[in-house]
C-alpha cells in the first residue's frame, strides 16, 4: 500500500471528499447519520480547499431539508453544480423537489447515509427506507457497501450525471458503512479532471436562467400533452447504464479496483445466489469464501446501479449454472407481495429470461441490526432446501410470524489474520474518539489494514458505548460486529456486573479494566462468571485506576486518553515510542485550539497510561460457579423487555416479545429500575449544614437527589439522619432528609455547586460534597425506603408558589438518558412538578426526544394516583403543529361534553344535584384546580347514570377522562423553534389557542451534534460555522410579542429560579398560546469550568448582558399595564468578554480565525447590547 495515496476514513468523509472535488455550492442541513459530509465540506471550505474549478465551495445551511432541496434546485437552474447530503426524513422532504430536480434534467448528487424512517418509533441508524422511498422519483441510484467503494463510485455519480444529465442518489448504508472507519486508497482531484466531460458542463451552464436569453421553467400543463411530454425524457435514463459502466471501467485503470452495474463473487458454477447491495455485500464475500474452502458453490451480485435497472446487466452476470436466487432487501414494505429489489429481480426473469431459477427474497439487517456471516449461513442453507422459506428474515426470531431462518452460532472467520478489539466506555468519557484516533494512528504509520465501528445505545453523554477495531495484513470486509475480541477494554468497573463483557474473548487474550479498587478489592468485587472465564481461558488481567489519574491531572471524568495509552503499551501493536508521539500529534490537533494548558493534561494523560497493574488469577477460579441472581420486584414487562434491552441483549428479543404493544406504545416509568451506578463520584448530604432550601432538587438534571418529609409513622424503622424541618408551617412536626439516589446520579455536582449551605466561623460549609461512589453505596437503601415507602406531602402546600415548595411535588420526569449535568433536563422536570398529573406533550425529536424517549428507558412517570405526563413524539418539523392536534382533540372532546352535560341539564329525569355539578363544570371548565375537585363526583354520577340505562352518560362515560383541564405542552430545542419547526410555531402562536411551547435554547443543534441555528450567536464556532458565525442571533421572543396576545418569557434557571418558577406558572396559567424560550448550556459548548457548573454559567450569562430576563404578559395590558417586564438588571458588560472565553466554542475563534476574532467578538457584545437597549425601550412604552 506503500505507494499509494492512503487515509483512514470513515464513509461520510470519502464521500465528502469526492462531492467537494466536483461541488461549487451545497445546500445543507443536519440529520444523523448524514451530517457529518456536510460539516467536512464547510470545513473545508473554511481553510481554503480548492475544487476541480480552483475554487471553494460555497456552503450554504438551511432551515430544514426542504429548503436545502429547494436551494438545490435554484442553484442548479442558476449553473452551479450544486450537492446536498441528507437521511432518514430528510430524504423525505426533499422528494417534492427531487420530481422537479429529475424532470427538468438538472445534474446534481445527493449523497445519502442511508437510515431507517421514523414509524411506530425513531431509529437514527442504518437501512434502506429511506432511499427507497425515494426511488420513484427520477433520480439514478448508486450504491456501494463499503468506504472503499464509496471512495471509488461517488466520483462515479458526480460524472455520470454531468454527461447524463440525470440526477444522482449516491447512497450506502448509515452507520454501518458512513461511520466505519477503515484504511484505504484515496482519489483526488487529478484523477477526475481528465474524466471530467467539460462539453457537458458548458452545455449546463448555457442552460442556465438568464435574462440575456429568457425562457420560461416550471411551467403548468394540461391533460392533452403532459402524458407524452413525460415519456420524451426515457432516452436519458436508458443512457445512463452505459454512462455508468463507462466511468466505473475508467475508474478501474486508475485505482486498479473492477467495479460493474452488478458484480458477480464466487464460484464459476454456483448453484445458490445471493442478490443484495450495501455494507452486507461485504460479509456475504467472506461467507462465500469460508463455503468455497469446504466445496460449495455459491455466489453473490452485488447490485451498484440501482436506477434505472438494467436488466441485461443483470442477467449478463449471472451463472446459467443458478437454480435458486434469495434477494436480500434492507427494508421492509408493509403490504406489499415483496420488497423492491427482489420484485426488481422477479421481473427481470419473468420478462426477459428464458433462465427460471427459483426466487426468494426476505429481509434483514433493519435499524442497523447486525448482519452476520452465520445469518448469511442460512440463507444459503435455505437454498439448499427443496422448498425455501420464502419472505424470510435473519437475524431475529420471528415466534409470531414465523419468517425467521434458523438462528446459527456465529463463526470465526480470518481468525488468524485479524487481530479484534473492544472498548466498552461511557458516553463522552472519550473512548470512541480515542479509538477513532488509535485506528487512524495504526492506519497511518503501519502498513496494516484497519477498521473500526462504534456501536451506542440512545443515551446521551452518560450512554452505553463499544468500539469495535480490527488490523490485519489484508483487505477487512467483516462488516459486523466484533464477536470474538482478542482483546477487551472496560472503562467503567459498573459494567462487570451490568452487561456481559468477556462474551467471545478468545483463549490467551487480554483485558483491561478501569477501576478504582486496588487488587483484592477487585477479587472482591469481580462477578464469579467474570473470574471464571478468566481462569477458564487464560486471559491476561490488567487493572488501572484511571479515574483517579484523570482527576489528578485536571481531566474530569475524561479517562480516554490515559487508557489509551495503555492499550498501545499493553497491546505492543506498534513501537510504544511511536504511538506516544502520534497520540501527542493527535492530542495537538484536537485540542490545539483550547489552549496550552487543555494540551499538557492530555499529554500527562499519555505518560501516565503505563500505570496499569497485573491482576492475579487463581486457578480455582475455573470452578466458581455464578453469583446468585439478584432479586426484582419489578413488573414482568420490566423483566422481560427492559432489562435485556439495558443488558445489551436486546438483539436476543423474540417478536412475540412485542405483541400487544405493535404501534410503538410503551408504558411509562421504566427508567426507574435502571439503576446503572456508572458515576465513580456521587454527593454526599451533611445534615449539619443544611438549611433546607431545595435548591440542590430544583436544579438536578435527573431528579435524583431530593428532600423527603417523613410523618411520625414514615419515621419509624428509618434509621438515617433526619432534621425537624424549619418550613413550611403546613408540615411543622415533620423531620426532612434530602436523599441521593447514588445509583442514578451522573455526577454532574451541580447540586454542590448551588447548595448554600451555611457559614461557620466566616467559612461557607455546604451540605453537599463528591465523595466515591463506593462509600455512598449504602445510600441506595435509603433512596428505595424513602422512594417506595414515604408518601409525598406535596398536597399540605402550593407547590407553585415558591421554589422551595416546588421540591416537595414529586418529579414525574426523572433518570433520563440526558448528559451529565444537561441545561435542558431541570425545566422539563420542574413543569412535570407543577402540572403532571394533567399534563401532555408534544415533543419535537432532538436532545429531549432521545432522553425523554429512548426504549427501553421512559422517564416520564406517574404519581401515586397513577397520573403523570402523556407524551408522544412525532418529528422534527411538525412539534408545533403536532401539539397543536392534541389541543385540537381535547377541545372537540370537551365541546361534546358540554353539549351532553347541556342535554342532560335540560332533562327532567337528571337529578339536582347531578345538574348542579355539570352546570359548575361548564362554568369553571377551564379552571384547572376547580375541574379536579368535580371530576371524581362528575365520574360517579356518570357511572350511576349509566348503568341505570341513561343514553346521555353512557356516551359521556368514554369522555371522562377530557374532565379535568389539560396542560398542553410542547417541547423542542432551537432547531425545531428556531428553523426547520418555525413557521409550524408561528402559525400555532397565531392561532390564539391555550397551548404552552417551551423551547430549550442551546443556541446549537445538540442531538445532531453541534451544527449551527438561528439561535447561534455571532462569533460562536458550530458545525455548519466553522469559521464563526457571521449573523446575530434571531430574538424569537421578541417575534411573538409582535401578536399581542402571546405570552412570551424568556428565562435561566440558573440565573433566577423564582423568576423560571414564576414565568412557567403564568405561561400554564394564560388562557392563550405561551412560548417560554429557556436558556440551556450544553455539552457542545465547551464550558471550561465544566457541565458541573452550568447553573453558574446560566448565572453568569444574565450578569453580563450575554442572556436577557423578561416576561411579556398580555393580561397586563388589559390592566392598563405594559405587558413587557423585563427581570434581569442592568448587565455589568466589563464581564461580557470574559464570559465568551469560558467556552470554547467562542474561545478557538481566536486560535482558528485570530484575524477576525476581536471584530467578531466585539460585535457579539454589540448585539447583546442592542438587544438589551431594545428591551428597555420596550419597558418605557405607555399603555
Amino acid at each position: 500500500m506503500s505507494n499509494k495515496k492512503i487515509i483512514t476514513c470513515d464513509g461520510n468523509q470519502a464521500a465528502a471528499h469526492i462531492s467537494y472535488i466536483f461541488s461549487e455550492v451545497a445546500a445543507i442541513y443536519p440529520i444523523t447519520p448524514s451530517s457529518t459530509m456536510a460539516e467536512y465540506v464547510d470545513e473545508w471550505a473554511a481553510n481554503g480547499r480548492k475544487n476541480i474549478f480552483g475554487e471553494t465551495v460555497l456552503v450554504q445551511e438551511m432551515q430544514s431539508e426542504a429548503g436545502a432541496a429547494g436551494a438545490v434546485h435554484g442553484s442548479l437552474q442558476l449553473g452551479a453544480l450544486t450537492t446536498t447530503y441528507t437521511a432518514s426524513q430528510g430524504l423525505l422532504l426533499m422528494i417534492p423537489n427531487m420530481y422537479k430536480i429529475a424532470g427538468e434534467l438538472l445534474p446534481c448528487v445527493f449523497h445519502v447515509s442511508a437510515r431507517t424512517i421514523a414509524s411506530h418509533a425513531l431509529s437514527i441508524f442504518g437501512d434502506h427506507q429511506d432511499v427507497m422511498a425515494a426511488r420513484q422519483t427520477g433520480f439514478a441510484m448508486l450504491a456501494e457497501g463499503s468506504v472503499q467503494e464509496v471512495m471509488d463510485l461517488a466520483g462515479v455519480a458526480h460524472l455520470a450525471t454531468i454527461k447524463s444529465r440525470v440526477p444522482f442518489i449516491n447512497f450506502f448504508d448509515g452507520f454501518r458503512t458512513s461511520h466505519e472507519i477503515q484504511k484505504i486508497e484515496s482519489l483526488d482531484t487529478e484523477d477526475f479532471r481528465n474524466l471530467v466531460d467539460w462539453d457537458a458542463i458548458n452545455e449546463f451552464r448555457k442552460r442556465a436562467l438568464n435574462p440575456n436569453a429568457p425562457v420560461s421553467r416550471g411551467m403548468a400543463e394540461n391533460p392533452d400533452h403532459f402524458f407524452q411530454h413525460k415519456e420524451a425524457v426515457n432516452r436519458y435514463y436508458d443512457a445512463v447504464p452505459e454512462i455508468v459502466e463507462h466511468y466505473m471501467k475508467e475508474i478501474a485503470k486508475i485505482t486498479g479496483r473492477t467495479y460493474n452495474l452488478f458484480d458477480y463473487y464466487g464460484a464459476p458454477d454456483a448453484d445458490r445466489l445471493i442478490i443484495a447491495m450495501g455494507s452486507i455485500t461485504e460479509a456475504i464475500r467472506e461467507t462465500i469464501d469460508y463455503l468455497s474452502e469446504k466445496g460449495e458453490k455459491v455466489g453473490l451480485v452485488a447490485v451498484h446501479l440501482y436506477r434505472p435497472f438494467s436488466v441485461k446487466h443483470l442477467l449478463g452476470v449471472i451463472p446459467k449454472s443458478v437454480k435458486k436466487i434469495a434477494v436480500l432487501d434492507r427494508t421492509k414494505e408493509s403490504g406489499a407481495s415483496g420488497e423492491p429489489l427482489y420484485m426488481d429481480v422477479v421481473e427481470a426473469f419473468a420478462q426477459y429470461s428464458e433462465q427460471r431459477p427459483l426466487i426468494v427474497g426476505g429481509r434483514y439487517g433493519l435499524s442497523s441490526k447486525d448482519t452476520t456471516p452465520a445469518q448469511v449461513l442460512s440463507v444459503y442453507e435455505n437454498l439448499s432446501l427443496n422448498i425455501p422459506k420464502h419472505r424470510f428474515t435473519i437475524g431475529i426470531v420471528d415466534d409470531v410470524n414465523f419468517t425467521s431462518l434458523p438462528v446459527k452460532e456465529e463463526i470465526a472467520l480470518n481468525e488468524d489474520s485479524i487481530y479484534e478489539a473492544k472498548f466498552y466506555g461511557l458516553g463522552a468519557d472519550g473512548t470512541v474518539g480515542a479509538n477513532k484516533n488509535s485506528v487512524k494512528i495504526i492506519g497511518d504509520n503501519t502498513d496494516k489494514y484497519c477498521q473500526a465501528y462504534f456501536s451506542y445505545d440512545s443515551k446521551k453523554s452518560g450512554g452505553f458505548t463499544c468500539s469495535h477495531l480490527r488490523f490485519g495484513d489484508h483487505p477487512i470486509r467483516s462488516t459486523y460486529l466484533v464477536n470474538t475480541p482478542n482483546f477487551v477494554a472496560c472503562h467503567n468497573q459498573a459494567y462487570l456486573k451490568m452487561y456481559d463483557v468477556t462474551r467471545g474473548l478468545r483463549k490467551n487474550g487480554t483485558f483491561l479494566l478501569n477501576t478504582i479498587w486496588s487488587d483484592e478489592e477487585l477479587k472482591k468485587h469481580l462477578p464469579n462468571k467474570v473470574k471464571r472465564i478468566f481462569a477458564q481461558n487464560n486471559i491476561t488481567v490488567y487493572y488501572i485506576n484511571a479515574t483517579q489519574i484523570a482527576r489528578q491531572i485536571g481531566l474530569g471524568n475524561r479517562t480516554n486518553t490515559i487508557l489509551q495509552s495503555a492499550f498501545f503499551r499493553i497491546t505492543n501493536i506498534i513501537p510504544i515510542d511511536l504511538a506516544v508521539a502520534e497520540m501527542k500529534k493527535f492530542i495537538t490537533k484536537s485540542y490545539g485550539t483550547k489552549g496550552q494548558e487543555i494540551l499538557d493534561k492530555n499529554f500527562a494523560a499519555v505518560d501516565h497510561g503505563g500505570e496499569y497493574k497485573i491482576l492475579e488469577i487463581d486457578p480455582a477460579w475455573a470452578n466458581l460457579p455464578d453469583d446468585e441472581p439478584v432479586h426484582s420486584n419489578a413488573p414482568d414487562f420490566v423483566k422481560n423487555i427492559v432489562f435485556p434491552i439495558n443488558r445489551q441483549d436486546g438483539d436476543l428479543l423474540p417478536v412475540s416479545a412485542f405483541k400487544g404493544i405493535e404501534d410503538g406504545t410503551f408504558p411509562v416509568g421504566t427508567a426507574r429500575w435502571e439503576k446503572r451506578g456508572v458515576s465513580p463520584f456521587v454527593p454526599e448530604w451533611n445534615a449539619d449544614n443544611c438549611v433546607q432550601c431545595n435548591q440542590c432538587a430544583y436544579v438536578c438534571p435527573h431528579a435524583c437527589i431530593r428532600p423527603f418529609v417523613l410523618d411520625e409513622n414514615e419515621q419509624k424503622g428509618f434509621l438515617a439522619k433526619t432534621l425537624d424541618i424549619k418550613a413550611p408551617k403546613e408540615m411543622a412536626g415533620m423531620k426532612f432528609r434530602i436523599q441521593v439516589g447514588v445509583m442514578d446520579c451522573l455526577g454532574c455536582s451541580n447540586c454542590v455547586d448551588v447548595c448554600p449551605g451555611t457559614r461557620k466561623d466566616g467559612v461557607q460549609q455546604k451540605a453537599l460534597i463528591m465523595k466515591p461512589f463506593e462509600t455512598q453505596e449504602k445510600e441506595a437503601a435509603h433512596w428505595e425506603h424513602l422512594t417506595t415507602k414515604v408518601k409525598s406531602k406535596q398536597h399540605l402546600v402550593d407547590v407553585k408558589s415558591n421554589v422551595k415548595n416546588s421540591q416537595f411535588a414529586q418529579p414525574l420526569f426523572e433518570f433520563s438518558g440526558a448528559c451529565s449535568g444537561c441545561g435542558e433536563t431541570p425545566y422539563v422536570r420542574l413543569v412535570t412538578q407543577l402540572f403532571g398529573d394533567r399534563q401532555v406533550v408534544a415533543n419535537a425529536t432532538g436532545c429531549s426526544s432521545i432522553y425523554s424517549g429512548s426504549v427501553p428507558s421512559t422517564p416520564y412517570t406517574t404519581n401515586e394516583k397513577g397520573q403523570g405526563p402523556a407524551w408522544a413524539n412525532s418529528l422534527f418539523e411538525d412539534f408545533c403543529e403536532f401539539g397543536l392536534g392534541m389541543h385540537l382533540a381535547t377541545e372537540k372532546m370537551r365541546e361534546r361534553i358540554v353539549r351532553l352535560f347541556k342535554q342532560a341539564i335540560e332533562n327532567n329525569h337528571t337529578p339536582e344535584d347531578a345538574k348542579t355539578l355539570m352546570k359548575s363544570w361548564i362554568d369553571n371548565m377551564f379552571v384547572a384546580d376547580k375541574t379536579k375537585e368535580l371530576a371524581p363526583q362528575l365520574e360517579i354520577v356518570i357511572d350511576e347514570g349509566a348503568k341505570n340505562g341513561c343514553p346521555i352518560c353512557k356516551e359521556l362515560k368514554g369522555l371522562t377522562q377530557y374532565l379535568i383541564q389539560r396542560s398542553q405542552w410542547i417541547i423542542g430545542g432551537d432547531g425545531a423553534s428556531y428553523d426547520i419547526g418555525y413557521g409550524g410555531l408561528d402559525h400555532v402562536i397565531a392561532s390564539g389557542k391555550n397551548v404552552n411551547i417551551l423551547v430549550l435554547d442551546t443556541e446549537v443543534y445538540s442531538n445532531t451534534g453541534g451544527q449551527s441555528s438561528k439561535s447561534t450567536p455571532i462569533a460562536a464556532i458550530a458545525k455548519f460555522a466553522a469559521s464563526g458565525k457571521r449573523v446575530r442571533k434571531k430574538d424569537l421572543g421578541m417575534i411573538a410579542t409582535t401578536y399581542g396576545y402571546v405570552y412570551v418569557a424568556q428565562i435561566a434557571i440558573g440565573a433566577n429560579q423564582a423568576q423560571t418558577l414564576k414565568a412557567l406558572r403564568e405561561a400554564e396559567a394564560y388562557n392563550g398560546p405561551s412560548l417560554i424560550i429557556a436558556y440551556t448550556p450544553c455539552i457542545a459548548h465547551g464550558i471550561k469550568t465544566g457541565m458541573g457548573k452550568t447553573q453558574e454559567e446560566q448565572a453568569k450569562a444574565v450578569e453580563c448582558g450575554y442572556w436577557h430576563l423578561w416576561r411579556y404578559n398580555p393580561e397586563l395590558e388589559n390592566e392598563g399595564k405594559n405587558p413587557f417586564q423585563l427581570d434581569s438588571k442592568e448587565p455589568d458588560w466589563s464581564k461580557f468578554q470574559d464570559f465568551l472565553k469560558n467556552e470554547v466554542r467562542f474561545s478557538s475563534l481566536s486560535k482558528l480565525f485570530p484575524n477576525e476574532a476581536e471584530e467578531l467578538y466585539q460585535e457579539a457584545e454589540n448585539n447583546a447590547k442592542r438587544r438589551y437597549n431594545s428591551y428597555v425601550r420596550m419597558t418605557k412604552m405607555e399603555y
